[in-house]
């Protein structure tokens, strides 16, 4: 299956919340005050946020009234272009050797996401590397082990409640002898310590600046599409341990509330990367702006 046919098969809840409604309205053909207030309604009960939905309709009114708008085609036009502009054109593009550090909250689907990046880049004929250094949740390792298993990749992993920075240390140290291409880090997840989990981040960083200054860093984010605007404000506490550079969002067919990718970047800046849209190892995939936006619309 392409990855077309797969994202609009995982939006089909966002759709039922934002396509079909919208389409009802921009059938009646009347750009009238009514219609943005509809607009808005339909725009916030898919968890696009207050600001973003905000910003969508200003744009939109400007437009419309600056063009003297009236046909229906091109006022669906306008408003892919402008849902277009916020999600930009941003694509993540792997450079070698690289460590990329996960990062979210338990519950996300974290491990699972880690497991599948990395048959991603083994179809892609690279080595990779996992570092099981979430060493605070019970059987943190194991899960990543089997998921390590499915992807056909290598583990280091340490005792739980080890050190996490000590196993990023042993990872690095092996990828390096052994030239692998990619590794990538697991890291604990809890956020009621949150002082605690900031600077486990950053003791994580300084030991990949030190010891691997020569890899190309990211930092990746995963969110839970299911979670809405939950997952904007997760996305503020992690940034201000570690920069984040993009976002994983999973579980986009699970909600209908997929138009937090919008609220995301709008707000953040921050672009969603990784989408994912079912169980499988395969069902993780680039995330494509215009597929997503017709995929809604």
């Amino acid at each position: 299956m392409g990855f077309f046919k797969k994202i609009i098969d995982g939006l089909k809840k966002t759709k039922q919340a934002i396509g079909f409604k919208l389409n009802e309205l921009f059938k009646r053909g009347i750009f009238d005050e009514e219609f943005y207030e509809e607009l808005e309604f339909i725009l916030l009960g898919a968890d696009v946020g207050a600001e973003t939905t905000e910003n969508i309709i200003e744009e939109l009114r400007e437009r419309m009234r600056r063009d003297s708008v009236s046909d229906t085609a091109k006022a669906r036009e306008y408003l892919k272009g402008i849902l277009l502009e916020i999600l930009g054109d941003d694509q993540f593009e792997l450079e070698c050797p690289a460590v990329i550090m996960v990062s979210g909250v338990n519950g996300v689907g974290k491990t699972t996401t880690i497991g599948k990046l990395a048959n991603i880049f083994v179809k892609q004929k690279k080595s990779v590397l996992i570092a099981a250094a979430d060493t605070f949740r019970a059987a943190a390792g194991e899960q990543l082990d089997v998921w390590a298993k499915r992807a056909n990749v290598r583990i280091i992993k340490h005792e739980e409640g080890s050190d996490p920075a000590s196993v990023v240390f042993d990872a690095v140290s092996s990828a390096k002898s052994r030239g692998n291409d990619v590794v990538l880090v697991d890291t604990a997840g809890r956020l009621h310590n949150k002082k605690n989990l900031m600077e486990e981040l950053k003791k994580i960083n300084r030991v990949i600046d030190r010891e691997f200054p020569e890899a190309v860093r990211y930092n990746l984010i995963v969110l839970d599409a299911t979670t809405g605007q939950n997952a904007v404000q997760q996305v503020e506490i992690f940034n201000e341990a570690i920069d984040i550079d993009g976002i994983v969002l999973t579980k986009l067919d699970g909600t209908a509330k997929g138009g937090v990718v919008l609220a995301i970047k709008d707000t953040m800046d921050i672009p969603v990367y990784f989408v994912g849209v079912g169980e499988g190892i395969d069902d993780l995939m680039l995330f494509d702006a215009n597929s997503y936006v017709e995929g809604i619309l």
